[in-house]
């Protein structure tokens, strides 16, 4: 199982896969986000409030998937780290 964590400007983001889903994870001072796709990547991608939660919306692209994600923790979209192995995200 692929599991990296990158660390910028107070944001943790955590990558990893699932049965399911490829699952980019954000953290900053207790807020979340997360940002899943199917395992196989060619999928929409669901933006969620955190792993568990219900599904906000869904995007083809990575960029617009980051700006929600970076909404929901009231940061700029360029503060969240996204660790190698997501960067392939979005269709």
């Amino acid at each position: 199982m692929t599991e990296q964590e990158a660390e910028s400007e107070g944001v943790t983001a955590r990558y990893y896969e699932t049965d399911d889903e490829r699952v980019l994870e954000f953290d900053r001072e207790g807020a979340t986000a997360a940002i899943a796709q199917n395992v196989e990547g060619y999928a929409m991608l669901k933006v969620r409030p955190s792993v568990d939660g219900d599904e906000l919306e869904r995007y083809y692209g990575f960029d617009m998937a980051l700006d929600h994600a970076a909404e929901l923790l009231g940061v700029s979209p360029h503060d969240l780290p996204v660790p190698d192995a997501a960067e392939d995200m979005g269709m």
